[in-house]
């Protein structure tokens, strides 16, 4: 209410993010902040426990964390307050009003926190898979569809381009279902005018597993795929960010025969009715969330969920050689200074990989556990594996590419061929040492339209092709030709205008 006594009703997520927002304002007038939530649950869990009932409260997330998991489909808080919460420093405590526990911080990434390869796994039980055939390899193609999207403000999730051959490739992404319809009509007269095909591909599960150390490990990958091919679930994409891992799996809309026991469980009871409906109906996502959930161990102690960050015990995961991209850093003061500006996307960086090579598997057997040994394979000779991008590329056929080090491309794609030949003599495999991956940091830059469309038409005005791409929230990549690496950092530091 302002002081002419007008009453404004917020939508979703208003309440949160005007407490930030406030807070915010507060820090900039010299005051130590902090903003507590209070909601009717306890915490922040490991994941939904209406599903998983031995889903853990944890103690402490880092702001990237949990604003992947708000993206991906945990609905305690509405992804913009964190957006806030982390532009400004303010330390955000979710906590139940009707209790005096202590609940989840929400604070700046720790040093203890890239100990913890995976903190959480989320469910989002109501996309949509569009898939564009045929469009031309060439600059300019992502920009023209993704720039449509933008201008028709559709948000667009999983993003998956594949390498494609014969001068054709293949795109593919995700939308809300409430979008496709929308989505098809926008894009109708761009594919016609690309002599491009575009369908959807029924419903859809996206299951994620969100931590920072994955930043610092390796393994993690392997680790899901795995025990998702042991519950016999198919991938129909794969796409990987900065401290997440998504896939995709196919519905059949019939009920979990599982979903009643979990029901009354306390949790993430921030979601709408429909969504929790449609998650009812989710029976391999709800099968496979449960199966990243155990395959991780969430439901155990660890230090930031049961166990304090002074104690614990080594995860047994292999340490990189040093991460590829790490969190981008910000102008406190200068941030502070532009409240005005609250609403803006928040880009910290732009960083440019050149030593890395992509390996892509042609015609892959569309079948539960093909990728589950190839990245086994991979592991096994310590290789450390970046961008992972899987599309389905035709009836039971897939196309998967994935980034190594550029000087462990010989042995990875020995590796790769030898596992492959076992699982399908008729597959290709190719390895190119002449990429360069370039990743835009900050927060926002799934939900905010304009981050990719800015990304991909700054390449595109250089006649700069994008080979592949992957999304999250915090990181947006894209694999480009290495000649024209320096170039493209450029470019994109010109376009962001960042230095």
């Amino acid at each position: 209410m302002d002081e002419q006594y007008d009453i404004t009703t917020l939508g979703r997520g208003g309440s949160d993010t005007t407490a930030v927002a406030v807070a915010a304002a507060m820090k900039q007038a010299g005051y130590e902040v902090e903003c507590e939530i209070y909601t009717d649950v306890d915490g922040v869990y490991t994941t939904d426990p209406r599903i998983v009932p031995d889903a853990r409260k944890m103690d402490a997330i880092s702001y990237d964390e949990m604003l992947e998991m708000a993206s991906l489909g945990a609905g305690v808080m509405h992804s913009r307050s964190i957006e806030f919460a982390k532009k400004y420093d303010v330390p955000l405590m979710v906590r139940n009003a009707q209790s005096d526990a202590i609940g989840t911080w929400i604070v700046p990434e720790e040093g203890w926190m890239s100990e913890i390869p995976v903190c959480g796994a989320a469910l989002a039980p109501d996309e949509a898979r569009v898939v564009l055939e045929g469009v031309p390899d060439q600059p300019g193609v992502s920009h023209a569809v993704f720039a449509a999207l933008a201008d028709a403000n559709i948000a667009v999730d999983m993003i998956a381009q594949s390498v494609g051959s014969g001068g054709r490739a293949t795109i593919g992404f995700t939308v809300l279902n409430a979008e496709l319809e929308r989505t098809k009509r926008t894009l109708a007269p761009i594919v016609a005018g690309l002599g491009a095909t575009l369908a959807d591909t029924g419903k859809v599960s996206k299951v994620s597993v969100v931590g920072a150390g994955m930043r610092a490990v390796t393994g993690v990958a392997e680790r899901m795929f795995q025990s998702l091919a042991a519950e016999g679930i198919n991938l129909k994409m794969i796409t990987t960010g900065d401290i997440k891992i998504s896939v995709l799996v196919e519905e059949d809309g019939s009920a979990d025969p599982g979903a009643g026991a979990a029901e009354a469980a306390p949790g993430l009871a921030a979601t709408t009715k429909k969504s929790h409906e449609e998650a009812k109906k989710a029976v391999r996502g709800r099968r496979a969330l449960r199966a990243v959930h155990r395959a991780f161990g969430l439901a155990q102690p660890r230090k930031g969920a049961g166990v304090h960050p002074d104690r614990g015990a080594a995860n047994g995961y292999k340490p990189r050689p040093a991460p590829l991209v790490v969190p981008g850093t910000k102008d406190r003061e200068a941030a502070l200074s532009r409240l005005d500006g609250m609403e803006d996307i928040l880009v910290s960086g732009v960083h440019l990989s050149a030593d890395q090579s992509r390996i892509t598997i042609f015609d892959l057997p569309d079948r539960p556990g093909a990728c589950s040994t190839v990245f086994n394979a991979v592991a096994t000779g310590g290789i450390v594996v970046d961008m992972i991008v899987q599309n389905q590329t035709g009836p039971m056929k897939a196309e998967l590419s994935f980034t190594v080090p550029r000087a462990d491309l010989t042995r990875a794609l020995k590796r790769t061929q030898d596992v492959v030949r076992q699982i399908d003599p008729g597959c290709r495999v190719v390895g190119d040492g002449e990429i360069a991956v370039l990743y835009v940091l900050g927060v926002g830059m799934r939900t905010h339209t304009g981050v990719a469309r800015t990304m991909f038409g700054a390449l595109a005005a250089r006649g700069i092709n994008i080979a592949m791409i992957n999304t999250s929230e915090v990181c947006l990549g894209v694999a480009i030709d290495r000649a024209r690496g320096e170039e493209a950092l450029a470019c994109l530091k010109e376009a962001f205008r960042v230095g």
